[in-house]
Formats: C-alpha cells, sequence, structure tokens
C-alpha cells in the first residue's frame, strides 16, 4: 500500500510548515526536523550533528577513510555515490546546469547558486571585520586569509606560502622561467597576464591611476599607493639599524647599504 502511493504519486502525510507532502509518514517525521532544527544523531568522533541516521553513517566514513564508490577513468574515491556522479562530469564535460542569464554552465546545481547571485546583485556572507560581501561562503573563507594572515598554499619548491591558489600559481613561474605572455608591440614575455597588461599602458599611453591629492596620474596602482605617502608621509619600510623611515623598500634597500659597505652599482 506505501510503496504504491510512489507510482500513484499520493502524499498523504504533509508538514504543516511548509505544505509539502510525503508518501511516508517516516519522512514527514525525518523533514519536520528542518524546522525544529533537531539533529539527534552524533558523531562519537567530531561531535557533528545529523537529521538523519543515514547522513551520520556517511560522514563517518570521514573518519574511517572508506571511499566506496571508484572513478572508473582515475581511481578517485568518494564517500557518497552523489559525489561520483557530480566527479564524473570532470571526465565527460557534462555541464547540466545552465544560468538562465548569461548561458554560462555548471556540473553542480549548488555551483550555479552561487553564480547566481552575480546577476542578482545578492551578497550574503559579510566579513565581520572589514563588512565586504561575497557570493559565497568560500569567497569569504579565503578573503578572511587577508585579515588572519593565514598562507595555507605553499609553493612545493621554496616552501614560499600564499594566501591564495592563484598566487602560487604566479609564483611558480619564478621557478619554470615560464613567461607565456608576449606584448604585441615590443615582443617582452611576461610570467602574469596581468604584468603584460600594466606593460601594454607603455605603449598605449594610458595611466589610469590618479592621485586624487595632486592628480598625478600612474600606469599601476602600486606606483599610485607609493606615491601617496609622499602626502600622508607615510614611511613604512624601517632600517633594522638606524630606525630611518622610508616610503619605497627599493629605497630601504638602497640604504641598508650605507651599514654593510656594500658599494652601490
Amino acid at each position: 500500500m506505501t510503496h504504491q502511493r510512489v507510482h500513484t504519486g499520493k502524499r498523504l502525510f504533509t508538514c504543516s510548515d511548509c505544505g509539502k507532502g510525503f508518501t511516508q509518514s517516516s519522512g514527514l517525521v525525518i523533514h519536520l526536523r528542518v524546522h525544529t532544527g533537531e539533529r539527534p544523531f552524533t558523531c562519537s568522533d567530531c561531535g557533528k550533528r545529523f537529521t538523519r541516521s543515514f547522513d551520520l553513517q556517511v560522514h563517518q566514513r570521514v573518519h574511517m577513510g572508506e571511499r566506496p564508490f571508484t572513478c572508473s577513468d582515475c581511481g578517485k574515491g568518494f564517500t557518497q555515490s552523489s559525489g561520483l556522479v557530480i566527479h564524473l562530469r570532470v571526465h565527460t564535460g557534462e555541464r547540466p546546469f545552465t544560468c538562465s542569464d548569461c548561458g554560462k554552465r555548471f556540473t553542480r546545481s549548488f555551483d550555479l547558486q552561487v553564480h547566481q547571485r552575480v546577476h542578482t546583485g545578492e551578497r550574503p556572507f559579510t566579513c565581520s571585520d572589514c563588512g565586504k560581501g561575497f557570493h559565497g561562503s568560500s569567497d569569504l573563507h579565503r578573503h578572511q586569509r587577508f585579515h588572519t594572515g593565514e598562507k595555507p598554499i605553499t609553493c612545493p619548491v621554496c616552501g614560499i606560502g600564499f594566501t591564495l591558489l592563484s598566487g602560487l600559481r604566479r609564483h611558480q613561474s619564478v621557478h619554470t622561467g615560464e613567461r607565456p605572455f608576449t606584448c604585441s608591440v615590443c615582443g617582452k614575455t611576461f610570467s602574469q597576464s596581468f604584468d603584460l597588461q600594466s606593460h601594454q599602458r607603455v605603449h598605449t599611453g594610458e595611466r589610469p591611476f590618479t592621485c586624487s591629492d595632486c592628480g598625478k596620474t600612474f600606469t599601476q596602482s602600486s606606483h599610485l599607493q607609493s606615491h601617496q605617502r609622499v602626502h600622508t608621509g607615510e614611511r613604512p619600510f624601517t632600517c633594522s639599524k638606524c630606525g630611518k623611515g622610508f616610503t619605497q623598500l627599493s629605497n630601504l634597500v638602497t640604504h641598508y647599504r650605507v651599514h654593510t659597505g656594500r658599494k652601490f652599482q
């Protein structure tokens, strides 16, 4: 009788809070925990709590290292079959979730939901330190590293740390010597596309960064920041030998030779 409701679509058990219907009373019982916040199943290893015993069982595989669902293409394992289904799209190229505003496609419905906030302007995740808003929780998490100073991404060659993976990728060209970005005007090569864009302003004459105090213009924002110290009096680079301050790091390096006795080139 209960099983036949799957075929008939009959949902006799309805949630009084939201109106959602269920074919079985057990389904309604589990659903009601969404409204009550009840999470009766607790992980004995980490204390994390769940609304369903099944979710707890799946979670415990994280602690046991069990990954019963394996990709036949690359051998990567997953704790849930749903994780494997999503992963397989990496190999097939399938992107079944499409943005109705711009047509961009995604492998996961969750990624589409986060992306749509670009169009709606919604930024539900706010930094408690500076108030900046973000579309996704992962974006906020990465941003917070700038406040905490955390640098979890490490270069395997020299050990230097970075707050973002993109920073490591840019840095790695130091070791590889790769300079894939070439100026079409003079042929000069760069390790980063950003550096090429800045360089091209030498040819175009574009100086988009303007000092609000004196009107002087610059090709790069970093040059403007250094210049503004002339007006603010800020000297963030200090000599550890004599305490003298400088507006730019290069000036400190030059000054330091006074103490080391190294000749100027």
